[in-house]
């Protein structure tokens, strides 16, 4: 699997905040990109909206602009999940890269998040997908598991899909293999299964039994 390091990219420099808000306005006609970072002086200032630009005055310069750019930006050490979530909440499909000491070295497009994220076991691996709902102050993720490991399953990946003040609702990847076990296991701790299984002798036995009542029914 490649390193998120290799994905980093620097096809094209950022702007100079003395660039021509029409030097801008074209780089955004040619490329389909949702922002592109600004520097002045070596040093990144914000990124500039594709969207923000098109109501800019041609002849004047980015550092008029200022006040417009976005502050947002990725470090070399963040994780892939904690990136996804600064291009998911800056509705960006490229995000800027600093080092350590804030210096810039390029960004990120959110199709080679994509393509890495396709690499990882959660995607990659062939596996079952469960998704269980719980209280809020009741869910554990150690019990999660547990309840995995104990019939033989291997997690491949667990998160929080959705949540509210009252429910939350995690879903969970494992290796094929006890999959009613687990399930079953779920129930017992009070877990409410979301998702559809055919392996669920539960709801399995649930369907036949209103089949027989409706057989009845119809005599």
């Amino acid at each position: 699997m490649r390193q998120l390091s290799e994905y980093i990219n620097n096809d094209f420099k950022p702007f100079s905040s003395t660039d021509s808000v029409t030097d801008v306005q074209e780089f955004f006609v040619d490329i389909n990109y949702s922002h592109f970072p600004v520097m002045d002086n070596d040093i990144y200032i914000g990124s500039i909206s594709a969207v923000d630009v098109e109501t800019f005055e041609a002849q004047k310069p980015i550092t008029d602009y200022r006040y417009t750019l976005e502050g947002f930006f990725v470090r070399t050490t963040m994780i892939w999940l904690d990136i996804l979530e600064v291009f998911a909440r800056n509705n960006a499909n490229v995000v800027p890269i600093l080092d350590e000491n804030n210096k810039y070295i390029g960004y990120y497009e959110i199709t080679d998040i994509i393509k890495f994220l396709n690499e990882t076991p959660f995607l990659k691996e062939t596996g079952g997908i469960i998704v269980v709902e719980k209280p809020v102050a009741d869910y554990s993720m150690s019990q999660i598991t547990q309840i995995v490991e104990s019939n033989n399953g291997k997690l491949l990946g667990v998160f929080v899909s959705q949540a509210d003040a009252e429910k939350v609702q995690i879903t969970i990847k494992t290796t094929l293999g006890s999959m009613n076990e687990i399930i079953q296991s779920f129930r017992r701790y009070n877990y409410e299964i979301i998702s559809e299984h055919q392996e669920d002798d539960y709801l399995n036995t649930l369907k036949e039994r209103s089949e027989y009542l409706d057989k009845y029914l119809n005599i």
